[in-house]
């Protein structure tokens, strides 16, 4: 049987979610009780850190947020800084 290189194919167009990851909170549970609407919850890092992209729980990249201009102005967008070997990720 011959072996098929994955990156070609069928396999080219499954659709992957990514999630992008801008910082974690830990309330204790007591000041989740009070959260309410306008409520804000301090995250561990700050605007300019870099988010971290995950296929599942797979770290798979590093990025900026920054905000897209032209037609896609207001929308959030990420450049990469650093792209994970992916062969190693996944």
């Amino acid at each position: 049987m011959e072996e098929r290189d994955l990156t070609s194919g069928i396999l080219n167009q499954v659709p992957i979610e990514i999630a992008i990851s801008v910082g974690r909170a830990r309330p204790i549970v007591r000041d989740l009780m009070k959260l309410r609407r306008d409520s804000v919850l301090v995250l561990d890092r700050r605007v300019d850190d870099p988010v971290e992209l995950y296929i599942g729980d797979k770290l798979i990249a590093r990025g900026m947020l920054q905000e897209l201009e032209g037609e896609q102005a207001g929308f959030l967008g990420v450049r990469l800084t650093e792209i994970i070997d992916l062969r190693d990720a996944l």
